[in-house]
């Protein structure tokens, strides 16, 4: 009996943080929305003017606009209408509002996010076993073994998949559906929005070599930046690239990979259960904050994410044995350091600790951007020793006792 060709699925909702929103907000659908900026208070101030009428009968002209935004927020994600614009993800929302001064804009609200990811993956779940998750709003799905996952080459299975996130959330999704992961990703943004796109290798010449190298997921700005100084531009060019030049140039493993994933080659199998590798938090001011200007704010918001970070270990069941922390300036150069305990822990107060050791490693004589704490080494709560208190540190393969004689008040 013949085995059964692979085919991988990589799924991802359709603008997602935005699409939520207009869940709560149905009269914006169509509209051009951007998610991103400050806490959750809209739904609180729009309320506050229209009494009790409820928010999906809220009048247009009652919601924020873009052009009236001032901070320093980063769009999280924007609907399709207001991409047409040139607007996207990881833009400044200042210079979004250049772009789309017209544009309605609201916060991220991260508990209908988380809820509406699980809803989502349930869905998935109930038709195809075997799904990794990949984030909020992405997902990796082994179709090859799956009842209907070779009809049509995984077509047929896509729009079942499709059909029932829908039933269940109100939402579209793209899929992409492919011999491996590496071409289902890219295939998967061929027909945005609530697309299916089905690839197979002998695609490869018509459909992936005439892209731009940077939709090789792994190929990022400053690689192709060095792509293009040798003259390669498309899929293509690099497939067509000396293997043993391009290893001279980006080092064995790189640039072994790189010839790989130009000729679509991709053994990585999809992983039901992946532990993830660190847990963070971090904020964008709204204005510079300068440490010894700013000490008290900056030691606040400082707290705040470390207390944060404690409960997203602690809500996943995780215990942390490195701390560390993340700087943007307003030059927006960036500063990271780290510290790891010799034990692991999930406890707040300690967490404030050892990142506070790590700001006094870094400049902190120019006005700051960003903040961000982060938590690595991490390990199933209950299945290692935990902190007991001693705050005995590993750097560098040394070990040192650090005492409280370093008070939390001076770290700003």
């Amino acid at each position: 009996m013949t085995a059964p060709i692979r085919r991988i699925a990589h799924l991802d909702m359709d603008a997602f943080f935005a699409s939520v929103e207009l869940l709560r907000y149905p009269q914006l659908r169509g509209l051009p929305v951007v998610i991103g900026g400050g806490r959750r208070r809209v739904d609180e101030e729009l309320l506050a003017t229209q009494g009790e009428r409820a928010l999906r009968f809220i009048p247009l002209a009652s919601f924020p606009l873009l052009r009236d935004y001032v901070g320093r927020g980063v769009i999280t994600t924007a609907t399709y209408a207001a991409r047409q614009f040139g607007v996207g993800s990881a833009m400044g929302m200042m210079k979004a509002a250049r772009l789309c001064p017209q544009a309605i804009v609201l916060p991220v609200d991260f508990d209908e996010i988380r809820k509406y990811s699980r809803l989502f993956k349930g869905a998935i779940l109930e038709v195809a076993p075997l799904m990794e998750d990949r984030g909020v709003d992405e997902v990796y799905i082994d179709f090859t073994e799956v009842p209907g996952g070779q009809r049509e080459g995984g077509r047929v299975l896509a729009r079942l998949i499709q059909k029932s996130i829908f039933d269940t959330t109100g939402l579209t999704c793209s899929v992409g559906v492919a011999p491996n992961k590496l071409l289902a990703k890219m295939a998967s943004e061929f027909n945005k929005p609530n697309g299916i796109s089905v690839l197979y290798e002998a695609d490869l010449p018509a459909k992936i070599w005439p892209l731009n190298c940077r939709k090789i997921n792994g190929i990022g700005p400053k690689a192709g930046e060095k792509l293009s100084r040798l003259n390669i531009h498309t899929i293509g060019e690099l497939a067509a690239f000396d293997p043993a030049a391009l290893i001279t140039h980006f080092g064995k493993a790189t640039g072994t990979w790189m010839h790989a994933a130009a000729w679509g080659r991709d053994d990585r199998p999809v992983v039901t259960e992946s532990e993830p590798v660190s847990i963070s938090r971090e904020t964008t001011f709204e204005r510079d904050l300068h440490a010894v200007r700013d000490r008290a704010e900056l030691g606040l918001i400082f707290t705040r994410l470390c207390e944060q970070v404690a409960a997203d270990l602690q809500r996943k069941g995780y215990v942390a044995k490195t701390m560390g922390i993340k700087l943007r300036y307003d030059d927006f150069r960036i500063a990271t350091r780290d510290q790891t305990l010799a034990s692991y822990t999930a406890d707040a107060r300690t967490i404030r600790h050892i990142a506070g050791l790590c700001l006094k490693r870094v400049p902190l004589d120019r006005p700051l951007r960003l903040l961000g704490v982060r938590t690595a080494t991490l390990a199933k709560a209950g299945e290692v020793p935990i902190h007991d208190g001693n705050l005995v540190l590993a750097q560098s393969g040394h070990v040192h006792a650090a005492t409280e004689s370093i008070a939390l008040n001076q770290l700003f």
